[in-house]
């Protein structure tokens, strides 16, 4: 095993630092074993050792080594025919033997080196110590990862025979296949990463040196005693905490003062702002307080929402003086597709109507004009419609032809675009795609003879034709691919936004003769950096990740977290808006050692190499809450292992913050939850 040390742009997927940070990270999925006495950690030597000392450190638990060693193909010593266990117990795969025609004799010098290799790390590694009894004990059998199994494989049997109570395998990073085999082996499994797709064990780490006889006899001799464990932790919490709150900065209300927010964005083209949820207020607040400045003081002339682009159109007409609504709310009526409270609540309508009063104070001062816009593709069915209307101005027989491709999508009821998907991913019913992409193709092919017609007006009219016409083929894209995983369709919509950006980049830079700036509201999860985090081991790209690249050195990544509070979200998708008490952030998550400050709100930036960036870049849980929220299932439902400091430039913490309030109330948000005693109530 190669050590390889890596940098965040040299090796972007990788979670964690190294396997110290790895063993806190699964220490953290293991807390309901945290004191228990019949609990005992083992690790497999050598690499599993120091991920199983911060399990067992944290869990107050006595830590011994399990001693595995892997058989090597012959010739290729790399790849795993089987494997040798502690008490002699030989696993093999047969199937792969018997393909690569492997002698029997060959099998047994592999066994006879390696036996030699096993009884000479146990002699080392004990130092005299019997074998750790774990007759009727909670054994936890961790290592450094898992890639075939073999090694844990050959562990678990031979642990079996000493008839422990119960046998849980916990690893950092590991194939899916993998921890599904092996649940059904074992009490339990904790896979905390399941990269997909999964290469080897070490691409997880940042750091993935070899582990040395001299480190695991260190590790083995540093007690791991409840009380060694909670001043370890508390020591490593409070230094954590310590080096933020150096760091942080002023931000009432979510706000960092104007020289500091200047000082951050500097000349920024891009500049992405997250949240935490689509459903806090402090959230969409402060975003707009913060867009506010960035277009009064930087020349900001775009807003890029995480939103539908014919329903953000119309708002951009408003505020520009255009189309037909008379008033803020009005304009946001177009939102009217689940979760409409999204767009449709109350930080929103002011800003917008701050947004029309800007534009017309700047039309009288003959300054540029600021538009809202839309990303997102989730507009199958009115798109299409605004493309056929468009065409029924410019060229009617283009229009005829437009329906007539678009009909492909009539056998659908209403506006479902997940009964197409459904249906032309199984061959249900047709697929859409040749017809949505001509004419995306007849669009282009005439944009000169339409643009002609009327001068900018039309411009502005045939960008916007064609930005449905585009957002009309990559949605019949999205719901084809999301039947086939979830990876393709994430990875489709947060592509398609970040092209979409990139169009109106070009389209404002051409009518202003200018390089245009752009405020981007998203959510956490696509504004910031897939490569910081575990969904980023995945596969999947954000729009945050796709920025950097496209826009290196001129963009910006800001997130937003938040300790507790309540939110706006449903139950399930399609429900109704509820109020939701959000339940204190988990231990090790980065919301946690947030709310430790004591502070109500303050601005982290994490782009300057202090000891807050440093600290900050440990792989930590952090929280997501979309438009549905479970706090039943909190844990696996809305939290993922993130690097922070590589995630964002900059994050702003408020530590309690109330539900966004709709601009329709319904009785069920009226009356919210009650809200919970925790962690029991009586």
């Amino acid at each position: 095993m190669s050590a390889t040390t890596a940098t965040p742009a040299e090796r972007p997927e990788q979670v964690f630092q190294d396997r110290r940070e790895a063993g806190r990270v699964l220490a953290g999925l293991l807390e309901g074993f945290r004191g228990n006495p019949k609990v005992t950690v083992l690790g497999l030597a050598r690499g599993g050792i120091p991920v199983a000392w911060e399990v067992a450190a944290s869990l107050g638990a006595p830590l011994d080594a399990f001693v595995v060693r892997k058989l090597g193909v012959p010739g290729h010593a790399e790849f795993a025919m089987g494997a040798l266990a502690s008490g002699g117990i030989v696993v093999v795969n047969d199937d792969l033997i018997r393909d690569l025609r492997i002698s029997p004799e060959q099998i047994r010098r592999e066994l006879d080196r390696e036996g030699r290799e096993l009884l000479r790390r146990e002699a080392v590694y004990r130092e005299n110590r019997p074998p750790p009894d774990v007759a009727d004990k909670i054994v936890i059998l961790v290592d450094d990862g898992l890639a075939t199994g073999a090694s844990m494989f050959a562990a678990v049997d031979s642990l079996r025979r000493q008839e422990p109570a119960q046998i849980v395998v916990a690893v950092p990073a590991a194939p899916e296949s993998t921890c599904r085999d092996l649940s059904a082996m074992v009490d339990d499994v904790v896979c905390a990463t399941m990269p997909f797709p999964f290469h080897a064990v070490g691409e997880s780490f940042w750091n993935f040196a070899q582990v040395t006889d001299s480190e695991v006899l260190t590790l083995l001799r540093t007690p791991t005693s409840a009380g060694t464990a909670r001043d370890a932790k508390a020591l490593e919490f409070g230094s954590a905490a310590t080096a933020v709150r150096i760091a942080a900065l002023d931000a009432p209300d979510g706000v960092p003062s104007l020289n500091v927010l200047l000082d951050l964005v500097g000349d920024a083209r891009i500049v992405v702002i997250g949240e935490s949820s689509h459903g806090t207020h402090e959230f969409y607040a402060a975003r707009a307080e913060i867009t506010k400045r960035l277009v009064e003081d930087k020349g900001f002339s775009a807003i890029a929402a995480e939103a539908d682009w014919p329903d953000a159109y119309r708002v951009n007409r408003y505020v520009r003086g255009g189309g037909h609504d008379t008033t803020a709310e009005e304009a946001l009526r177009g939102f009217e597709r689940f979760p409409s409270w999204m767009w449709r609540n109350a930080p929103v309508l002011d800003f917008v109507g701050w947004l029309k009063e800007h534009n017309d104070r700047s039309r009288a001062q003959g300054r540029t004009l600021t538009g809202f816009y839309g990303l997102d593709l989730y507009s199958l069915h009115r798109s299409m419609r605004e493309v056929v209307e468009y065409l029924d101005r410019v060229d009617p027989a283009a229009a005829r032809r437009a329906r007539d491709r678009y009909s492909c999508f009539d056998h659908l009821s209403g506006d479902d675009g997940q009964s197409y998907g459904y249906a032309a991913a199984f061959g249900a019913g047709e697929s859409c795609e040749q017809q949505v992409v001509e004419q995306l193709v007849e669009l282009q092919r005439h944009s000169l003879e339409y643009v002609r017609r009327d001068g900018m007006a039309a411009e502005d009219e045939q960008f916007y034709a064609e930005r449905n016409a585009v957002s009309v083929c990559d949605a019949e894209g999205y719901y084809r691919t999301m039947f086939s995983g979830r990876v393709s369709s994430w990875n489709l919509r947060d592509r398609h936004m970040v092209q979409t950006l990139a169009a109106l980049v070009s389209h404002l830079d051409r009518h202003s003769g200018r390089a245009s700036r752009i405020v981007v509201w998203a959510h956490n999860s696509h504004a910031g950096d897939a490569r910081a985090t575990e969904a980023g081991t995945h596969g999947e790209v954000t729009v945050g990740q796709l920025v950097r690249e496209a826009y290196p050195d001129a963009c910006r990544l800001i997130g937003f977290t938040t300790f507790e509070g309540s939110v706006t979200a449903a139950s399930q998708w399609g429900g109704p808006a509820e109020r939701k008490e959000v339940r204190p952030a988990l231990p090790g998550s980065v919301e946690e050692l947030f709310h430790e400050l004591g502070e109500p709100s303050f601005l982290v930036r994490t782009d300057e190499g202090n000891a807050a960036a440093r600290t900050l870049r440990a792989a930590r849980l952090q929280r997501a809450i979309g438009v549905i929220y479970r706090p039943e299932t909190e844990r696996q439902s809305h939290y993922f292992h993130t690097r922070i400091s590589d995630q964002f430039d900059a994050v702003i913490h408020i530590d309690t913050t109330r539900a966004v309030e709709p601009l329709e109330r319904t009785s069920l948000w009226v009356e919210g939850e009650t809200p919970e005693t925790y962690p029991s109530a009586f």
